[in-house]
Order: C-alpha cells, then sequence, then structure tokens
C-alpha cells in the first residue's frame, strides 16, 4: 500500500470516527432531546438525503475534470459547518438546514474518496482496498459511537451539542489530511484517470444506456433501501415500537452490527475474493432474508424481553456479514463498469442511487412502528429481490468484471476500457 492510499484510508476512518458519534443519536436528539417529535426527527432524515439528491448530479463531472482530491476538501468543510450547526440548532427549520449541508458533504464525500481509490489501485489490488476502506469505516463508526454513548444525556442537551463539534472537527482533520496526500502522475490503471479533457464523461445519457451500469444501480437502490435505509429509521421504529427494545439495547444492535463487519471482513474477503461477484451479492439477499425474519420474531411477542433483545442483536449482526460480503463487491464493480474518463461520473452515480434509497428509508417508520408484521414480509420480500436481481446482474458482467481475480497475474489489456465504453453506446438501429 503505497503513501497516498494510507493517507486515504486514515482520514476515512477518522471522518467515520467523528460520524460514529452522532449517526446512532439523530433521531433521540431532534425527537426528543429537541423535543420536536417523531416526524421533525423523519424529516431531518429526509432533509440530510435531499442534500445529497441536490449536490451529487453534479459531483461527478467535477471529479472528472478537476480531480477528486479539492472535491473532498471542500465536501469536509461543508460538512463540518453542518455538524457544528445542527448540535447548536434547537428550531426545526435551522435543523433542516443544518442536515441539508451535512447531508450534501458527507455525500459528495463518498464518490470523491471513492475515486481516489480507485486511482491508486490496480484491477486485482481494488478489492483489498474497498475492503480495507469499509472496515476502517466500521471500526471508526463502531468506536465513535461506543464513546458518543457514553456521552450523551437525553437530559443534557450540551452532551449532543459536544458530539456533533467532535464530528464536526474530524471533517476537518479529514481536509487536512487529503490536503496532503499526493495523487499519482502516472495512474496505474488506463480506465481510471482521464488522460485528455475531451475524453472526460460521455453524459449522464451514455451511462444510462449501459446496461450492466443500470442493473447494477437498480440493485444498489434495493441493497440501500433494504438495509442502511432501514437501520437508524424503520428499524429502529420496529424494535422500539414493536419489539419493546430500550434505547441501549439499540446501541447493542449497532456496535454488534459493526463488530460482524470488523470481525468478519477479511475472513470474508478470502472466501469471496475468487467468487463471482454476481453470487456473493445473491447470497447477501438470502442472509439478510433470514435477518428479518429473526427480527419478525423479536416482535411476536413470545419470548422474554432478553429474548427479543437478542433476535434484535442478531439481525443487525446478520446485516453487518452481509455488509461486510457487499464491501468488496459493489464499489470495486462500478469502477470496473466505468469508461475511461468517467469514473467520478460512475462513483456519484451509485452514491446518488444510495441517497435516494435513504431518503425513502424513513418511509418504513409508520410502517414499522403501526404494522410491524407486514413490515418485515415487505422487507423479506424486498431480500430475495436482492438475489434475484444479482443473478440477472450475473449474465451483463464480463468474466473479469464478475470475477476479479482472473486479472490478477496478467497484464491489464489497453483496448478493455474501449469495450467497456462501446457497450455503453447504444445499439445501431
Amino acid at each position: 500500500m503505497g503513501a497516498a492510499m494510507r493517507r486515504i484510508q486514515a482520514g476515512n476512518a477518522l471522518t467515520a470516527f467523528g460520524i460514529g458519534f452522532t449517526v446512532p443519536f439523530l433521531y433521540i436528539y431532534v425527537a426528543q432531546v429537541r423535543n420536536l417529535g417523531s416526524m421533525a426527527a423523519t424529516s431531518a432524515f429526509v432533509a440530510f438525503a435531499l442534500g445529497a439528491l441536490v449536490a451529487l448530479p453534479f459531483t461527478g463531472r467535477i471529479i472528472d475534470r478537476r480531480g477528486p482530491v479539492p472535491v473532498v476538501m471542500g465536501a469536509a468543510v461543508a460538512a463540518s459547518a453542518g455538524a457544528l450547526s445542527l448540535g447548536l440548532s434547537t428550531g426545526l427549520v435551522p435543523i433542516l438546514l443544518s442536515a441539508l449541508a451535512l447531508g450534501a458533504g458527507q455525500a459528495v464525500m463518498q464518490p470523491a474518496l471513492a475515486t481516489m481509490i480507485v486511482w491508486c489501485s490496480t484491477p486485482s489490488t481494488r478489492t483489498r482496498a474497498f475492503a480495507l476502506q469499509f472496515f476502517m469505516q466500521n471500526l471508526g463508526l463502531g468506536i465513535g459511537g461506543l464513546i458518543g454513548g457514553q456521552i450523551v444525556d437525553v437530559a443534557h442537551p450540551g452532551s449532543f451539542t459536544l458530539l456533533f463539534g467532535i464530528e464536526a472537527v474530524m471533517f476537518l482533520v479529514l481536509a487536512g489530511v487529503i490536503a496532503t496526500v499526493r495523487m499519482p502522475h502516472a495512474p496505474s490503471i488506463k480506465d481510471a484517470v482521464p488522460r485528455d479533457p475531451s475524453q472526460v464523461g460521455g453524459g449522464w445519457k451514455r451511462m444510462l444506456r449501459h446496461q450492466a451500469m443500470v442493473k447494477l444501480l437498480v440493485l444498489g437502490f434495493v441493497v440501500f433501501f433494504a438495509c442502511y435505509g432501514q437501520f437508524e429509521s424503520g428499524l429502529a421504529a420496529f424494535g422500539t415500537e414493536a419489539a419493546g427494545i430500550s434505547p441501549s439495547t439499540l446501541g447493542f444492535a449497532l456496535a454488534a452490527n459493526t463488530g460482524a463487519i470488523v470481525v468478519a471482513q477479511f475472513v470474508v474477503l478470502r472466501l469471496v475474493e475468487k467468487r463471482r461477484r454476481s453470487r456473493v451479492i445473491a447470497l447477501v439477499g438470502l442472509i439478510w432474508t433470514g435477518a428479518w425474519l429473526i427480527a419478525g420474531f423479536s416482535g411476536l411477542g413470545h419470548g422474554s424481553a432478553v429474548m427479543a433483545a437478542a433476535a434484535f442483536v442478531t439481525t443487525y449482526a446478520l446485516f453487518g456479514i452481509g455488509e461486510a460480503m457487499l464491501s468488496p463487491t459493489l464499489a470495486p464493480l462500478v469502477a470496473d463498469l466505468a469508461p475511461e474518463g468517467s469514473v467520478g461520473q460512475y462513483n456519484s452515480a451509485f452514491a446518488l442511487v444510495k441517497q435516494m434509497a435513504l431518503a425513502l428509508g424513513p418511509l418504513g417508520v409508520p410502517l414499522g412502528a403501526g404494522v410491524p408484521m407486514l413490515y418485515i414480509g415487505v422487507f423479506v420480500v424486498v431480500s430475495l429481490g436482492i438475489a434475484w436481481l444479482a443473478l440477472r446482474l450475473g449474465k451483463q458482467l464480463t468474466p473479469a468484471q464478475d470475477n476479479p481475480s482472473l486479472l490478477k497475474g496478467a497484464p491489464v489489456a489497453p483496448a478493455a476500457p474501449v469495450a467497456v465504453a462501446k457497450a455503453a453506446e447504444p445499439a445501431s438501429v
């Protein structure tokens, strides 16, 4: 791992550490600490996602033209301002505006950091690079969440202000670390860095004519909606309302999710990196189906409170196993599908899909709280849909795209990016 990659991964981990201080407690902060109620808390989640939806459509083109480093630094400053403002806000409007800024900043960082990782890796090392990024993110989130849980006190709003202040500082630390990164002048993969400004991008129309990428975007939306979109909204509402889970147990469940990822990440990596990506993603859908069924058991009320809590924690742990399997598959696949000069565009499109899923995720709150068993049934079906979509995507991928281990030990063919680019073009009539 080169110096640039080490600094990217370190900055990513420190940022995740700061985010971990606030992520588990945003709903409680808005609804209970600021006494604005559950609808206001849901609106804050929506505003967070809307900030991303506004910023991301323009992000990819800027990354491909200007490079990812200035984009990461600008996004970090915006996110820092949003986090600090959120911790100081007391009314609904200031909270929503702060959430917009924070959401936009965090979302823009994702494709920019992903592009930096692509620029500093090769097709054969990219899988491990993204797996390490995901591992470091979750390690930072877990440690931040555990420390934050010891600081927060619903009776003392200042404790939440402190958490958002720490998050704001960590974003500035990221900007400082990234400012020291020197990106390679001679990229190690031809399809990762634009060689000529005239080759940059290609626009949304070109990407949407790329069938494999479109199917990956659809799959990504369903994955993020069924997992991340529910963690802090619908599933949390189901646990607290239907299963009687306490806030402290919810914190343990989130810690179990992070712990499962940290413990399993590199074990899982050894098992999946030589296997077809589409089949690995399909297996994740089946694992998550089991997770939702176990969550349903926790809400039936037939067992003790301890059994319900154990089932709920197990649900989050199983989600973590699935996430560890996705980290070396989804993000690297986006980069492998991108034609020359468009990796920023493709990464931004995938981040946009993720934010759309997160924006719609809170729609599960009324269902999870009011009709819990229907909520579980819906997401059992959605998880089975992930497996089906993954297998369909596999039919659109080349052998090397579906199984990157085939590239190890073989030279990168210079014609590969051209072939991908041609695949993105519409068929002639």
